[in-house]
């Protein structure tokens, strides 16, 4: 007995598929190889017209090529050159490990470490004389003034044996190899950098901590004009009006939502800095109202998927508003909030470290002036540290989660 057979599921002829790939393929030869437009701008034109073409003979590929069509395009405005880490890749690891000081270059190091002491010495020298003759820094000097401070530097000379000489100025030169040398590694290890750092650490979770419990409070508060769903319960009826404020209410805190989150913490430092000055504060604010934002649609969109089931029976009881949403909605969302919100304290403390690059506090403004200076081993140590707060972070948030699940 022959069973009727469904036309949708028929093979499809096999020149439906070929075609847009054919006609993909010759698209690209023409305008690359006869118009001469470039390899990206090609493709993604190809491909916009193959998807034209699958659109009405296999709709299936019509994704596919638009994918094809935005990627191409994407890779010719942000000009990926993969080519460029291997031509340069000698390059690269001379900026992270450092440059090989040449034979002839020590010599000069050396030079350079012997004069250096000398000046050490003489600047020494000067301020013994003065405090000696009690000159203040813009008082007269007398005409044997250079004689008696040359006098003094031979004195502090000869208080130096030959060998304590040799070690300040191998001190000296070692230095000096190292800032000539470059690169990140090995990290500075000294105590008095690690305490300046480790302060500096300390200021970046305060902003991290501060900026991010701003957020939560007031997107948990305000993420309850942002559902639908909670809205109905605050302001229950089915009136014209009251679906019409609920959805003007929705509309706009969403809105307020999005403001927020369209600029980045970087960007609204540099307005918060311009407005209340330099310092931790305005790096606060900028997460603040960053972070509200973000976390202000996370938890809107989870009370959008609150099980209706016990709101309706926690009302049965005739609870008011607020013992509905305390025990029927709050109770859902609550871990889904807690991890957001630990989520975003761990992503607050990669940026508020980088908020001191605009004089918005934190460890950033010792990075910056670090680069900008070329001490790039201090810079690794701070990056060691970041990396080292963050990992605990993570650690700390997990077992909070865990007790919480």
């Amino acid at each position: 007995m022959n069973l009727p057979t469904n036309a949708a599921d028929k093979p499809r002829p096999a020149w439906l598929w070929v075609t847009p790939l054919a006609g993909f393929v010759v698209m690209v030869a023409l305008m690359g190889g006869i118009l001469g437009y470039s390899g990206t701008l090609a493709f993604s034109i190809a491909a916009l017209m193959a998807a034209g073409i699958a659109g009405f003979t296999a709709r299936k590929l019509a994704i596919p090529m638009l994918l094809v069509a935005a990627m191409s395009w994407s890779a010719g405005k942000s000009e990926l050159n993969p080519g460029l880490l291997i031509k340069n890749r000698d390059r690269a690891a001379e900026y992270i490990f450092g440059r090989k000081i040449a034979d002839e270059e020590h010599a000069d190091l050396l030079a350079q470490a012997e004069a250096t002491a000398a000046m050490s010495l003489e600047a020494e020298a000067a301020r013994n004389i003065q405090a000696e003759l009690g000159l203040q820094p813009g008082d007269q000097r007398p005409d044997h003034y250079r004689d008696l401070v040359a006098s003094e530097t031979d004195r502090l000379r000869s208080t130096l044996s030959l060998t304590d000489w040799e070690t300040k100025v191998s001190a000296i030169a070692t230095r000096l190899a190292r800032d000539r040398k470059g690169g990140f590694f090995p990290p500075e290890t000294s105590t008095k950098s690690l305490r300046l750092y480790g302060d500096a650490i300390l200021e970046t979770i305060a902003i991290a901590l501060w900026g991010t419990a701003i957020a939560v409070v007031a997107a948990a508060v305000m993420a309850l004009l942002g559902s639908h769903r909670s809205l109905k319960i605050l302001s229950s009826g089915q009136s014209p009006l009251r679906r019409t404020l609920r959805s003007v209410g929705v509309f706009f805190t969403r809105r307020g939502f999005d403001a927020c989150r369209g600029f980045n913490e970087f960007v609204l430092a540099l307005i918060f800095v311009a407005i209340i000055g330099l310092g931790p504060f305005a790096g606060v604010l900028a997460l603040a109202v960053h972070t509200f934002g973000v976390l202000g649609k996370v938890f809107a969109d989870a009370l959008e998927t609150v099980r209706k089931g016990e709101i309706e029976g926690v009302s049965a009881t005739g609870a008011p508003p607020m013992h509905v949403l305390s025990y029927a909605v709050v109770p859902q969302v609550l871990p889904y909030m807690v991890s957001q919100s630990l989520l975003r304290l761990e992503s607050n403390v990669r940026s508020a470290s980088v908020l001191g690059l605009v004089g918005a506090g934190g460890i950033g403004f010792l990075i910056d002036a670090k680069l900008k200076s070329y001490q790039f081993q201090e810079v690794a140590t701070m990056m060691i540290l970041i990396i080292v707060l963050v990992s605990v972070i993570d650690f700390l948030c997990g077992r909070i989660m865990a007790r919480l699940t």
